[in-house]
């Protein structure tokens, strides 16, 4: 690290990495970023090349000393790495196109990391990690795995428990963009908000909420009633809450909880969407092709602004700061996946949880909150034992462990649903789940995972 740290970016030819690069610029005095490799695969290459150009472009105008290397060799990429970020997505839009629409037609909602689509994003996404994190021990055993894929909760659960690397934080721009959705609320500046997170992703609480550390929670529930006020995510439609029901949950409740809570509005939204061309996917397919064309521009030389509209809000706030703090050793306080260590009572000591942490040169150490309120424990505990299944049935290919996890999902109403939509979709996603289609593979996994 004395001559300055390698960062490598897997998925770097995704429309996110100019957030990041700017991120790497702001705080490059701080941050001594000497190289950053964006690595690809065949089928992202043209993708790649064009951010890779818009990326030294930025840098040049910058004035900073940071060299970018673009490459389809990911193992030439990781040597020697300080911090590994992982942003892939298996199956590229086309396949979350899928894991929305299937759901939809039996009547479940489609949405890419809650539900059977999470499910099969789990399915696809987490062999891959897993073999990344096989080749950082071997080529980088000193780095850090950064991981930004969805889902993240579940990806930084499986690397925990399945691989030989301990020094992975899952990241979300949810509880970034909850402090700053009620620094806007309240017309302050986001460094005077500070939210107590626990929960797990995208199933996390603000158990309070503070400025200049006086809790303001009654006051943002009442606000957040307001659906004009709602604190929400470019993937999410804003719906606001019945007062009374916030006031008795007594907490801060993040978009993604609309899924639960208003499961009805939501798929009845979707379905609506989905009429007109317009599910999530396909949304954000027009709005990439509108950000690719805009990063060939020669003349571009910044993060465009549009860029927000992808629904990455935050990210590089959230990434950079992450490491930052890291490699600074700042103990600061921040919302990131890790391994639970007791923090939150009940969720099983190795699990991974979302939870505010204190960012040390160690990585973060949880703060410890104790029972969740009694009101939200059984449905955090519900996902937590669908996550734990679902990363079994990921790793082994076994089928019934595939239909239990279906089945468990709170947005999957019985084991018949389950059983259709599992059927379709492993169908429609086969050539990325090699997993489930080797009976010799599934022996030797399941003996694995029974040692």
């Amino acid at each position: 690290m004395s001559h300055g740290l390698k960062i490598v970016t897997i998925g770097g030819g995704s429309s996110y990495t100019p957030e990041l690069i700017e991120g790497f610029i702001k705080y490059h005095k701080e941050l001594p970023v000497k190289e950053i490799w964006l690595v690809d695969i065949e089928e992202g290459k043209e993708k790649l090349e064009i951010v890779g150009e818009l990326a030294r472009r930025m840098v040049e105008k910058a004035g900073v000393s940071i060299d970018i290397f673009l490459t389809l060799d990911r193992k030439k990429a990781l040597v020697d790495a300080d911090f590994v970020t992982t942003q892939l997505r298996v199956g590229q839009l086309a396949a979350r196109a899928l894991d929305e629409k299937i759901p939809l037609q039996h009547g479940v909602i489609g949405q890419e990391t809650n539900g059977p689509g999470g499910l099969f994003k789990a399915f696809r996404t987490i062999p891959v990690i897993l073999e990344i994190a096989k080749e950082m021990e071997e080529l980088c055993p000193n780095a850090w795995l950064i991981n930004f894929t969805n889902p993240a909760g579940m990806v930084t659960e499986a690397v925990l428990r399945y691989s030989g690397i301990s020094k992975v934080v899952g990241l979300c721009n949810v509880p970034i963009g909850m402090e700053r959705g009620v620094a806007d609320l309240l017309n302050v500046d986001p460094s005077r908000v500070r939210i107590d997170f626990a929960g797990l992703n995208h199933m996390v609480y603000g158990l309070d909420v503070f400025v200049d550390g006086k809790s303001v929670k009654k006051e943002i529930i009442e606000l957040i009633t307001d659906p004009e006020k709602a604190i929400t995510m470019q993937n999410i439609h804003a719906m606001g809450w019945e007062p009374a029901f916030l006031r008795g949950l007594n907490l801060f409740p993040c978009p993604y909880h609309n899924y639960y809570y208003k499961t009805g509005d939501v798929l009845a939204q979707e379905l609506k969407d989905a009429e007109k061309g317009e599910t999530r996917a396909e949304v954000v397919q027009k709005l990439e092709d509108g950000l690719f064309e805009l990063y060939k521009d020669p003349e571009l030389t910044i993060k465009p602004p549009q860029l927000e509209k992808r629904g990455g809000a935050y990210y590089s706030d959230a990434a950079v700061r992450l490491i930052r703090s890291m490699y600074l050793d700042k103990c600061d306080i921040q919302a990131v996946n890790t391994v639970n260590h007791g923090a939150i009572t009940g969720i099983p000591y190795e699990s991974a949880v979302e939870v505010s942490c204190i960012i040390t040169k160690d990585g973060p150490k949880p703060i410890t909150v104790g029972e969740l309120p009694i009101a939200v424990q059984g449905l955090v505990m519900q996902i937590k034992s669908f996550e734990r299944v679902a990363i079994e049935a990921a790793i082994s290919g076994d089928y019934e462990k595939a239909l239990l996890a279906m089945t468990i999902n709170p947005l999957v109403p019985s084991d018949r649903v389950a059983k259709l939509i599992l059927d379709e979709m492993l169908e429609a996603h086969k050539a990325y789940l090699p997993q489930f289609f080797s009976e010799k593979s599934v022996r030797i996994k399941k003996a694995e995972l029974s040692k």
